[in-house]
């Protein structure tokens, strides 16, 4: 079965369980950022949890990412991953986190990083 457009109706259905729309403006609003990650360790009392340091090219921020489910500190060190540079503050555990890192949200649960293949852009290149 196709749309009036021709698209099978399994891609609207997709399209539909995305959520609502946004303009092309609101999109430009968010500030997404490639990062290095320079540093990670565990969160104590967090299974979820791990304390990030990463460049922005700029400067260089901490954000807690609800990712150690999947990675283990040492595997985060040195890769290149998304970063929203313009999200509010948030306190997590006790700790001060200023950006959020992308992940894509598996089916068994797990997270998976958006991450770039070598050579990557440099830290603080915008992705659009």
């Amino acid at each position: 079965m196709t749309t009036e457009e021709g698209r099978p109706s399994s891609e609207m259905a997709s399209t539909r369980d995305a959520g609502p729309r946004i303009t092309i403006d609101t999109f430009m609003e968010v500030d997404l950022r490639v990062a290095r990650v320079i540093a990670a360790e565990k969160i104590e009392k967090s299974k979820r949890l791990i304390k990030l340091v990463v460049d922005l090219g700029s400067e260089q921020r901490t954000v807690v990412a609800g990712i150690a489910e999947a990675y283990e500190p040492a595997q985060l060190v040195g890769r290149t991953v998304v970063v929203v540079a313009n999200l509010e503050p948030a306190r997590l555990m006790g700790i001060d986190s200023d950006g959020m890192v992308l992940a894509a949200s598996l089916e068994d649960g797990k997270p998976a990083l958006v991450q770039f293949n070598e050579p990557a852009p440099q830290p603080g290149t915008r992705v659009r």
